[in-house]
């Protein structure tokens, strides 16, 4: 009975905790500030896919004055993730006979031929899963197959799946390995900045990252091009809160990194957590679709854990090959596109046929608007 009443009670103060910062009344309050603050247009861009559809589903976006304009940027790791390393997912499943495990989301993004749920009906063993330590438990329980977890992410998933390795290496598991795609957020925001096409005067920065990489990183980008960065959290009023702070840097002339979700995130971050990324990752050049090469803006596995590389230990080649011409990703990744400005949107590319990832992720900016926006007609 005490465990019982221990658990209602944290419930009841988590949901407190939650309904908190969904509260309507103190969403009112910070875009009416907004309104009483902001005398000019300024352009800001969310980070995180996640916060794309927290502004979109709340109806935020229609709430802010016109001066606003919000632009969705390239956080969403399973829209960025290289075209050729979802077919290099496929042949695994197909070809290679291993057991191919992923997160829900990456199952139906679109690679050259076909899907990962496309493979999967076509008798692929790929499983979904929640952790990429259940695919080390797998990979124990069957010694006799190979078990490759398609661990994609920000630096926010990165922990887990190092600790995945870690795991599997302290075990002596040989069977286990990574298809790794991990993308970093400050190179992509200094990218996007860099972008001749790109027009943006401040950033909301993603909370979770944070979380675990602290705020150190966005100092030197914040200082090198003026801009004021806001790291926020995604229920309404930490992105109403947040968009109220960049708003007031910009009407003062400042450009510095705040912390609008400090009841999470700390300035150093996790330092266990980024020990652990650092043990078996390390910094390089990543590809990301829909845009292309950023100098040191991906994590890949350190030589000393080569066996748990699923590119090396399958010694995989498949080449590069080009994105379908009718979509407009990249460009609606770096923000200069809206999604209903693409041709295809909720046309001839919706969420049952998709022509990228963007309109089939959990994070996709076209997805966001095509489930909560009236901009397309469905």
């Amino acid at each position: 009975m005490e465990y019982i009443g221990y658990f209602y009670l944290n419930l009841e103060s988590t949901m407190k905790y939650i309904s908190e910062f969904r509260n309507p009344e103190l969403t009112k309050k910070y875009l009416q500030d907004i309104r009483d603050t902001v005398t000019q247009p300024w352009s800001i861009m969310e980070v995180c896919g996640g916060q794309t559809h927290s502004l979109v589903k709340n109806g935020i976006l229609e709430l802010l004055p016109d001066e606003i304009n919000m632009i969705h940027g390239p956080g969403c790791p399973v829209c960025v993730t290289p075209l050729n390393l979802i077919d290099k997912a496929v042949h695994l499943a197909l070809d290679k006979d291993v057991v191919l495990c992923s997160f829900g989301d990456m199952l139906r993004v679109p690679g050259s031929e076909k899907s990962l749920l496309e493979a999967k009906a076509e008798g692929g063993d790929v499983r979904i899963l929640y952790s990429p330590l259940e695919a080390v438990k797998i990979a124990e329980q069957n010694p006799e197959k190979e078990v490759v977890f398609f661990a994609v992410g920000f630096e926010t998933t990165a922990p887990a799946n190092a600790l995945s390795v870690a795991h599997a290496h302290k075990k002596g598991i040989k069977n286990y390995s990574i298809l790794a795609s991990h993308v970093l957020v400050p190179p992509a925001i200094q990218a996007v900045i860099d972008d001749e096409e790109s027009k943006i005067d401040g950033f909301l920065a993603a909370g979770h990252v944070c979380t675990i990489m602290g705020t150190s990183e966005y100092h030197p980008l914040s200082e090198k091009y003026k801009v004021p960065i806001v790291v926020t959290g995604f229920e309404p009023v930490d992105l109403v809160q947040g968009i109220l702070m960049v708003v007031q840097q910009l009407e003062n002339s400042k450009a510095k990194v705040e912390n609008q979700y400090a009841r999470i995130v700390k300035d150093e971050g996790n330092t266990e957590a980024q020990k652990m990324i650092s043990e078996i990752f390390e910094v390089d050049h990543q590809f990301w679709r829909g845009i292309g090469e950023i100098p040191d803006s991906g994590y890949v596995v350190k030589e000393k854990y080569a066996q748990y590389d699923a590119i090396r230990k399958f010694e995989i080649s498949i080449e590069k090959v080009a994105e379908n011409p009718d979509c407009i990703s990249g460009l609606i990744m770096k923000g200069i596109k809206k999604p209903y400005e693409c041709e295809q949107f909720g046309k001839k590319c919706n969420p049952s046929n998709p022509l990228g990832a963007p309109m089939v992720s959990s994070e996709g900016a076209c997805a966001a608007y095509y489930h909560f926006s009236d901009k397309v007609e469905v």
